[in-house]
């Protein structure tokens, strides 16, 4: 089970305050036992059609039970607030599946 979540930063956004959202985002894998990975990056696609969503954070889960655990947990209702009080969020895309490969 994936979640991904991929933010667009509003203009004048400081890589410091980037890096706040990412390290909380990272540090909810010590947090909610649900969490088995963590991954993050960067867009680097050359195609241009990112529509300004440039920050990618990927968390794995064994199934969608361990999701929703985490989607309800104390830590991730946190997580939220803090991103939200950084007031440089301009939006959130978020799309979960499981692979069926």
């Amino acid at each position: 089970m994936r979640h991904i979540v991929i933010f667009k930063f509003k203009p004048g956004a400081s890589e410091a305050q980037i890096k706040k959202v990412t390290d909380g985002f990272r540090e909810l894998k010590s947090k909610i036992p649900d969490i088995v990975a963590f991954e993050h990056g960067i867009n680097n696609s050359p195609e241009g059609l990112n529509q300004g969503f440039t920050h990618l954070h990927m968390l794995t889960f064994t199934d969608v039970a361990a999701r929703d655990v985490y989607l309800t947990h104390p830590a991730h209702d946190a997580f939220g607030e803090m991103v939200n009080s950084t007031g440089i969020v301009e939006g959130a895309f978020v799309v979960d599946f499981e692979s069926k490969d």
